[in-house]
């Protein structure tokens, strides 16, 4: 049974301020008429925020200390072209970018993912579909954006983790763990001083529903991936499948070695490009950064108040900074927060439609509903929200003060007709009929959680929406990079036609045709 914290109404009120103040644009929080009732002058503002950003330590750039690839080295540059390479894919129907698009913010702005089988596989985000016109793949994309900035794990349940999840090191500082080993054991396969990007890029290419499709049933998943490269490398038993292969002359060039496919085109080198790629896809540069480095005028005055509200200082209730402080906004922790579960889920529970989280790696029913923080860098471009996608940037922030009504007003009656993905497709509103009791378990988990050990899980927050919810939302507005809004600006990570050394190449469009 669900506790009620505030009426629907109260939730409508809540929504429609964040509507209404947080417009279209990513400017990072300008001055509005906040309706304070004695708003402290600029200097004091300046002054206390200052304060909180020395006191947790912040310097603006969680970039410093790093060792991150630039977009025009060469390994970087052969990753590009692999990323967007259907050729990786069981059945040559999906790219890595046909669920990880720079121009739709590293993501694929979808609420689940359409993986392998898509009616028209060139289609990348809103319009691409199976013929039932459901995703196939059980949990949201996450953005490839500043992977690179992660040190503890990667994937919603951290199936991929650092042994010793050393501070700036992306993972190169042990051995890395992944479900192909055991829990803690670092992953034999994976090559020693691989960072986390490189290791998660081994593993999509094996899993049916994100890459592989039809492909090699059955076979274990490092046979795949030798597989692939053969085709890749245009040698033993892939030689021919790709009429057009210019690929080896572009690992030569990547490499800077002369040495044939056989010894060149391994799977390791392939994940170690797509893993550089992805690391080159950083995007910090944000009003906030400006401000911490020194602006006073880079951001507004309700953004810096949404700023104290954040950390807890204006409002010692809110505190979103628990489990997203620091520069990169993201503690890498799992934790509980019971955002509902919907879509096809990952095989748990009766029904397998229910998501465990955490649990499916640790098989500890503690763990249960846990899932990995992500950073809030870029939110305005990596939406939806939640492992299961399927709340607005709104849901998302009213959830964490009011769950079950945000709940309630999402999923009517349990209905997904209100998330984008599913409102035109005919039986919206009996798909996935376990949402409303599988969603309970993961709201129930919280409360559980709250009582027995309230530090891992966020607290019963103290909000008074109508002057805090403007303030943070222009707070979070202000952790924006333009670049990521910018088509212009993301070029250099969209290969060109004319680059393919394939023809399989993903020049992905939407869903009127028009190239993304």
């Amino acid at each position: 049974m669900k506790t009620r914290t505030l009426t629907l109404l109260g939730l409508a009120m809540f929504m429609g301020l964040l509507v209404a103040c947080g417009g279209g644009g990513g400017g990072g929080g300008g001055d509005r008429d906040d309706d304070d009732d004695d708003p402290p002058p600029v200097s004091t503002l300046d002054t206390d925020l200052r304060n909180v950003i020395a006191a947790e330590g912040l310097t603006g750039d969680p970039t410093t200390g790093r060792n991150l690839p630039s977009i025009n080295d060469p390994l970087a540059q052969l990753g590009k072209l692999l990323f967007f390479s259907k050729s990786l894919s069981g059945d040559m129907d999906t790219a890595c970018a046909s669920c990880h698009h720079p121009a739709l913010g590293g993501g694929d702005g979808l609420a689940l993912p359409v993986g392998t089988g898509a009616i028209a596989p060139d289609i990348v985000g809103p319009g691409r579909s199976r013929a039932d016109g459901l995703p196939n793949v059980g949990r949201h994309s996450q953005s490839v954006f500043n992977v690179g900035l992660y040190d503890s794990a990667m994937f919603w349940d951290s199936r991929v983790e650092s042994i010793g999840k050393e501070a700036g090191r992306n993972g190169t500082g042990s051995g890395i763990r992944t479900p192909e080993s055991a829990l803690h054991v670092a992953d034999p396969l994976v090559v020693p001083g691989s960072t986390l990007v490189a290791a998660q890029a081994r593993l999509p290419v094996a899993v049916p529903e994100e890459m592989l499709g039809s492909f090699m049933p059955g076979a274990a998943p490092e046979a795949i991936r030798q597989r692939l490269a053969e085709r890749i490398g245009d040698y033993g038993a892939g030689a021919g499948e790709l009429p057009n292969n210019n690929w080896l002359a572009a690992f030569q060039t990547a490499f800077a070695s002369a040495a044939p496919a056989e010894q060149l085109i391994t799977f390791d080198n392939i994940a170690l490009a797509l893993g550089e790629y992805q690391r080159s896809m950083i995007f910090v540069d944000t009003p906030w950064k400006a401000y911490v480095e020194g602006n006073n005028n880079a951001i507004g005055d309700s953004a810096k108040r949404g700023a104290l509200l954040f950390f807890g200082d204006l409002n010692p209730g809110v505190g979103c900074g628990q489990c997203h402080g620091g520069d990169f906004f993201t503690d890498e922790r799992q934790t509980i927060t019971g955002f509902p579960q919907t879509g096809p889920g990952k095989g748990d529970g009766a029904a397998g439609d229910q998501d465990f989280g955490r649990a499916q790696q640790t098989g500890d029913v503690a763990d249960r509903f846990m899932f990995r923080t992500p950073t809030l860098l870029n939110l305005q471009v990596t939406g939806p929200y939640s492992h299961t996608g399927t709340y607005s940037f709104e849901d998302a922030t009213a959830h964490y003060f009011l769950p079950d009504d945000t709940f309630d007003s999402r999923f009517p009656g349990g209905s997904v007709c209100r998330v984008p993905q599913f409102a035109t497709h005919p039986d919206c509103a009996t798909l996935f009929p376990n949402t409303v009791a599988n969603s309970d378990a993961a709201f129930n988990a919280v409360l559980i959680q709250r009582n027995t050990d309230p530090a891992l899980t966020f607290p019963d927050l103290e909000f008074s929406p109508p002057s805090d919810a403007p303030l943070l939302f222009d707070f979070l507005q202000a952790l924006n990079d333009p670049c990521t809004q910018d088509r212009a600006c993301l070029a250099p990570w969209i290969p060109d036609p004319s680059e393919a050394p394939d023809g399989n190449q993903l020049n992905a469009v939407d869903a009127n045709g028009d190239p993304l």
